[in-house]
């Protein structure tokens, strides 16, 4: 189980982040489901050490200086951002759709990347850097989650797998057995479970043995022809093995 104190803070920064133009107590207390009296202290400690700050005139909360420098210390793995930034371009030119960067953050996926082709695409998709959805029913998230036993699955989503569209896995048995083949396959697939019309590809990014992101490509059904499939296959394992061997210490 977490942490209650720790996650009330967690889910303060990531509403926060979200917000540019901040938010009040009342409207923070809503959205994470925290009594304004047990928030309040909370936001107090943050805003005294400088995390959060409290406009005086809108009574709003935002991300304070101290956030932004925790977050431009991430700065130490801009190489590895920048690297595979490169990867997804040549990705995106060879096949000419949408690929995308996530990391697994929680039982989510958080998106960091993203590459769409010059032209413009008929394709609408819910994900966008900053976005975060349910690892379960995305191929980013399958990748991400090929290394969990079904014990941690079912820690992981205590309440069960909820269905986003009629194609969404709700069986643990079922999601188990197809993280089992993207362990010996190394590819993450995903028909409608999230966004009706759109399939997704995937690969896990590895990393002195663990698994740090995955890399994904996301095309709607109608151009979804086998030969683009394949294509999409052989060009995110390739993808896969220029990460592995590259060392980001």
């Amino acid at each position: 189980m977490p942490h209650k104190p720790t996650e009330r803070v967690l889910n303060i920064l990531n509403l926060l982040s979200v917000n540019a133009v901040g938010l009040t107590l009342t409207e923070i207390s809503k959205a994470i489901s925290v009594p304004k009296s047990t928030l309040y202290p909370i936001l107090q400690t943050m805003t005294d050490m400088n995390y959060i700050q409290l406009s005086k005139s809108s009574f709003r909360y935002k991300l304070g200086i101290s956030t932004f420098c925790i977050g431009s210390s991430y700065s130490q793995d801009e190489y590895m951002l920048e690297f595979a930034k490169s990867i997804m371009k040549n990705v995106v030119a060879e096949i000419k759709e949408i690929c995308q960067m996530g990391v697994l953050e929680g039982n989510n996926v958080l998106y960091v990347l993203k590459e769409e082709p010059e032209v413009g695409l008929d394709i609408r998709i819910i994900s966008r850097v900053g976005k975060r959805l349910p690892a379960y029913c995305t191929a980013l998230g399958k990748a991400l989650l090929s290394n969990y036993s079904m014990e941690e699955l079912k820690k992981l989503y205590p309440k069960g797998l909820i269905p986003y569209t009629e194609n969404t896995i709700t069986d643990f048995d079922v999601l188990n057995s197809q993280l089992l083949t993207i362990r010996q396959e190394h590819i993450a697939k995903e028909y409608e479970e999230i966004t009706n019309g759109l399939c997704c590809y995937a690969v896990p990014l590895e990393s002195n043995g663990n698994i740090i992101a995955a890399l994904s490509v996301s095309v709607p059904n109608f151009r979804a022809t086998q030969e683009k499939l394949n294509l999409i296959t052989e060009l995110l394992l390739n993808a896969r093995r220029q990460f592995g061997n590259v060392n980001f210490k």
